[in-house]
């Protein structure tokens, strides 16, 4: 699998379009300038994203980030008590911001006058996004973004829990940046592919907004290019047999496909080797429906 990704991302574009993606071209400057507010068209929100209350946006499951462009020499980002985020210019390397409130300045040191590139991406804590503060004349201006975009579904390993950064150390984090994409983790610790014995199960709960409640994604928003999955740690813990792994596992595959109608799907073997046997028999069952884009 891991050499197949590779070779299939490679194909899309693999490190050429990673250094387009944090490129900063001078054509961002024909567009009409935004405002910097949660609602400006020029921000991009990667992740499923909450902003209908037009004066915050909040970032569900883990990993969501935002990306935008901006001219003049400065840039700040309004904050809520008790932020944690990364924020990157001009595709430089991610600062962490611990705890920070109010007005964050995100550099400190002017910039020069031109065009440049932010993204920022929340940790923990209140992780809510309440729009930018630009120089007097200055704004935000059409961010140049990857088409592709790549979703891993999973649990604490896809979530990059343990790890220094969390999300920015996963795999998956770390795997859509090599290959230049777009990238989502829907993705928490604990979880399972089945909802049994108090576990939640992502056989359900990858299609709605957030990583806990009822509410549904609009997929609307956007469609992924691929899709990796990674589960079946957790479930041997809770009593899953696996005559139900597979059954949920075969019908996830077919619900993401309905979901994703042009999407290459991935189904992980799982680290410790669990539920191998009813991993592949989903796979195969995807395979006899006519589904040629699931390995």
């Amino acid at each position: 699998m891991t050499t197949s990704l590779i070779v299939w991302g490679l194909a899309l574009g693999g490190p050429r379009a990673h250094a387009a993606a944090h490129a900063t071209p001078a054509a961002h400057a024909t567009h009409a300038l935004g405002n910097g507010s949660v609602t400006d068209p020029n921000i991009s929100y990667v992740g499923r994203w909450d902003v209908g209350s037009g004066t915050a946006a909040v970032p569900n499951w883990t990993g969501g980030y935002l990306q935008t462009a901006f001219t003049g020499t400065t840039v700040k980002v309004r904050a809520r008590d008790a932020v944690n985020f990364y924020a990157s210019v001009d595709g430089g390397a991610d600062v962490f911001h611990a705890g920070v409130r109010g007005t964050v300045d995100l550099t400190p040191r002017p910039l020069p006058q031109g065009n440049h590139t932010l993204r920022i991406s929340y940790r923990s804590g209140d992780t809510v996004f309440q729009g930018l503060v630009l120089d007097p004349g200055a704004g935000t201006t059409t961010p140049q973004v990857q088409a592709k975009l790549i979703e891993f579904v999973g649990d604490s390993i896809t979530a990059g829990a343990l790890t220094d950064r969390l999300a920015l150390d996963s795999y998956a984090w770390k795997t859509g940046e090599q290959l230049g994409m777009r990238h989502t983790q829907i993705a928490r610790s604990g979880y399972c592919l089945v909802g049994k014995d108090g576990c939640t199960g992502l056989a359900t709960q990858f299609f709605k907004t957030a990583s806990t409640g009822d509410r549904n994604w609009d997929f609307s928003r956007y469609q992924a290019s691929a899709v990796v999955i990674n589960l079946g740690t957790n479930d041997i813990g809770h009593g899953v047999t696996g005559a139900e792994f597979q059954a949920a596992y075969t019908a996830l595959l077919r619900d993401i496909r309905a979901t994703y109608p042009n999407a290459v799907l991935f189904a992980v073997q799982t680290l410790k080797k669990r539920y191998v046997t009813e991993t592949k028999a989903a796979v195969s069952a995807r395979d006899s429906a006519g589904d040629a884009k699931v390995s």
